[in-house]
């Protein structure tokens, strides 16, 4: 590999982990300056059906910020990156585990969710921006329901 492909590997990484960073921080403002790019591709269905769609990155951040606000943490984890760029487009496969928490009287406190992401990202002027996602949920365990609980 080369030294520009070895630093494209390494900075497609850095994104895609920045994303999990800043969302488990709420530092919602940084993954729109430093992770995603203006519009992106979401697919979600394996957790929640419907089909993938089209949004734009402010608009998937709102969702993101009003549904995880109301828990007490998160914390999304990153492993097993795959990354293989064709000039200046990428994709990434990862293994993601994200355990949520909300202590509560009506159920247990932890739904933790586990599977794999794929990415695709391309070259901006400020570096690789994810414009797609692709979340295949595994499995589950926990109280899922926590989630409605911060509504």
């Amino acid at each position: 590999m080369t030294a520009a492909g070895l630093r494209d590997r390494l900075d497609i990484v850095d994104v895609c982990t920045r994303m999990c960073w800043h969302t488990d921080k709420r530092e919602w403002d940084r993954l729109r300056t430093e992770v995603f790019a203006d519009e992106l591709l979401v697919d979600y269905t394996s957790l929640n059906g419907g089909e993938p769609a089209e949004l734009a990155a402010s608009d998937l951040i709102t969702a993101w910020r009003n549904l995880l606000c109301g828990l007490t943490a998160t914390q999304h984890l990153l492993t097993n990156h795959l990354v293989r760029t064709e000039g200046d487009t990428a994709v990434a496969t990862a293994d993601f585990q994200a355990t949520h928490l909300l202590p509560n009287a009506l159920g247990g406190p932890l739904w933790t969710l586990g599977g794999h992401y794929r990415f695709t990202l391309r070259r901006t002027a400020a570096g690789w921006r994810i414009d797609g996602l692709t979340m295949t949920a595994v499995w589950a365990e926990g109280n899922r329901q926590i989630l409605e609980r911060t509504k």
